[in-house]
């Protein structure tokens, strides 16, 4: 049943400032916890209109589930061939996280609990998030869901992963020089390569709530995915991971059969947990 729903615009007061938010409001609910969706690109592209931010919002919403997607600060863009330049800068790691973290703790402070995901970048900041709030030792939300994220400063090797990529944009995006291109210019140092909350790919996941992975076929970063996954398994976290027939960034396109494919494999994920304590 698809239900009517209103979007709302509003701020989060954060720890460094006012950070912009939307809501997803749903004329008749039918999921008790609000859901926090946190959009890709690059840490330097999106924000609250970009389509991977409103697309799956606008689909959980229609099936009576409250989102919040979030505005948060991106890192200066050097373009996807320059490198960048380094140092400190207010956009940098750990702006995004602490965004995230902020708006997170606001939601679930108003709603009591919450479940969280996001795509590419945004699954990373996704799980650094997680990663902070398991460290500090307070709450969690109930379940998550990472969809072609990249959690890892350098990709984990994968044979199959990479023999599977087809044409010549899978085969380009995300290469080594790419990866660290992005990488470094999030965290504006070497050593920010090696801080496990702006990658959190490594980490020790004990303690993570239910995960849900979600990769795509033809896409180098399932590397990352597929490690973080296996990594959660080994935690005795509750994890599942599908790959789906597609390429990085499909939740981007909403008209894409794999988009909606995507859209019920989260929907039925969170409405699983949906009774969980």
């Amino acid at each position: 049943m698809v239900v009517a729903y209103s979007v709302t615009d509003s701020v989060v007061r954060g720890r460094d400032g006012d950070i912009a938010v939307r809501d997803y409001e749903p004329a008749s609910l039918t999921a008790p916890h609000p859901f926090l969706w946190v959009h890709g690109g690059g840490f330097v592209l999106g924000g609250l209109d970009m389509v991977e931010s409103d697309a799956p919002a606008r689909y959980l919403a229609a099936r009576g589930r409250r989102v919040r997607t979030v505005d948060y600060r991106l890192a200066p863009n050097p373009g996807p061939i320059r490198n960048p330049r380094l140092g400190s800068h207010p956009n940098r790691f750990p702006a995004a996280h602490h965004d995230v973290l902020d708006v997170a703790e606001s939601l679930r402070a108003s709603t009591g609990s919450i479940d969280i995901g996001g795509a590419s970048a945004g699954a990373n900041l996704v799980a650094g998030a997680l990663l902070s709030l398991r460290d500090e030792g307070g709450w969690m939300p109930r379940a998550a869901v990472l969809a072609y994220g990249s959690f890892h400063s350098v990709l984990p090797d994968n044979a199959v992963v990479e023999s599977g990529l087809t044409g010549l944009l899978a085969r380009w995006m995300f290469n080594p020089a790419m990866a660290r291109r992005i990488n470094l210019n999030y965290v504006g140092s070497e050593s920010g390569l090696a801080e496990p909350y702006a990658f959190p790919g490594g980490a020790d996941l004990l303690g993570f709530p239910p995960t849900l992975t979600i990769d795509a076929t033809n896409d180098r970063l399932r590397r990352s995915g597929h490690a973080f996954h296996a990594a959660l398994v080994d935690a005795g976290v509750s994890a599942e991971e599908i790959v789906l027939d597609g390429r990085h960034g499909f939740l981007g396109s909403p008209k894409k059969p794999v988009f909606v494919e995507g859209m019920v494999a989260m929907d039925s994920w969170l409405t699983r947990h949906d009774s969980s304590s």
